[in-house]
This record gives structure tokens, C-alpha cells and sequence, in this order.
């Protein structure tokens, strides 16, 4: 049991959460490269996302892993990105600090559902089955460099009107 549910079903709510975190960052992504600021979408993509990287706190671990150090990361990277937007406004260099922040925190997401569709999908095991294999590799090497290519871009493109701000 964990926080009161069965592993499975934390897990089911853990993977829940990263789909749709992925999914909402996927859209915030391409609002940035359409130089739209989505704030539905982005608070979405950054809420699930941290609730990602704490769910994945709640499996039990007897020592730091990989998995967790992302999960610190992401968490670093995500706070970043909630200053920048919604402390900071996006204001001068902010605006560049967000979207490099949000695309972090979205590529390691992504990262971690690669890992983990070699580890748990039979097909994607059975050709790196211990996750060092050209396949695997390859993968996340293109996938490194999509989001490195699609940052830049959307660093350079997104230039967002003023936030208004209510009394």
C-alpha cells in the first residue's frame, strides 16, 4: 500500500499523471514554436508534472536511484519554470529561463517514459532488453536532440504579450 492504494493502482495514478503531463507539455511545446502562451495548458503541464515527480518519491527505494535523481531534477527544473512565470512574469530573461526550465522538466519526463517503454513493452525489451543497446541509445539520442532543436527554436520564437494582472 501506498498513501492508501494498492502499487498498482499508485502506480496506474503515477503513470496517469505522466501521460498527461506529457501530453499537456507537448501542447505548451508547440505553443511556445506558435509563439501563444497557453495558460490552461501550461498550468496543467506544470502541476502534472510535478505530480510526477512526487509520486514517483512514494515507491519505495532503499537507496537513491536514477529514477529519483531525475525526479530531483525535474523538480529543480520545474520550480525554475513557476518563477519565471508566474513570480517574474516572463519579464527580460525570465522568458528564456521559462522555456528552458519547462523543456527540461518535459524532456526528462519524456526520458523517463522512454526507460521505462523499453523496460515494461515486451517488443521495445526484447531488442535492448538491459537498456545499453544501439536501439535504445539511438532513441534517446534523437529524442535528446529533437528537444534540444525544438528549445532553441521556441527560445528564439516565443515572445509573449503582457500578462494581465487582476486587484
Amino acid at each position: 500500500m501506498i498513501l492508501g492504494m494498492t502499487t498498482s493502482t499508485y502506480t496506474a495514478v503515477h503513470v496517469i499523471l505522466s501521460l498527461i503531463g506529457i501530453g499537456a507539455g507537448l501542447i505548451v511545446m508547440f505553443g511556445l514554436l506558435g509563439r501563444k502562451r497557453l495558460d490552461g495548458w501550461t498550468a496543467l503541464f506544470l502541476a502534472t508534472t510535478a505530480a510526477t515527480s512526487l509520486t514517483a518519491f512514494g515507491f519505495p527505494n532503499e537507496h537513491i536511484t536514477p529514477g529519483i535523481v531525475v525526479g530531483i531534477v525535474s523538480l529543480v527544473a520545474l520550480a525554475v519554470a513557476v518563477v519565471a512565470r508566474y513570480a517574474r512574469h516572463l519579464a527580460g530573461s525570465w522568458r528564456g529561463t521559462y522555456v528552458v526550465s519547462a523543456m527540461i522538466a518535459l524532456y526528462l519526463n519524456v526520458f523517463v517514459a522512454i526507460v521505462q517503454s523499453f523496460e515494461k513493452v515486451p517488443a521495445l525489451n526484447a531488442i535492448a532488453p538491459k537498456g545499453s543497446e544501439p536501439p535504445f541509445l539511438i532513441t534517446q539520442v534523437v529524442v535528446m536532440a529533437l528537444f534540444v532543436a525544438l528549445s532553441i527554436l521556441a527560445g528564439k520564437r516565443f515572445r509573449p504579450g503582457p500578462i494581465l494582472r487582476t486587484a
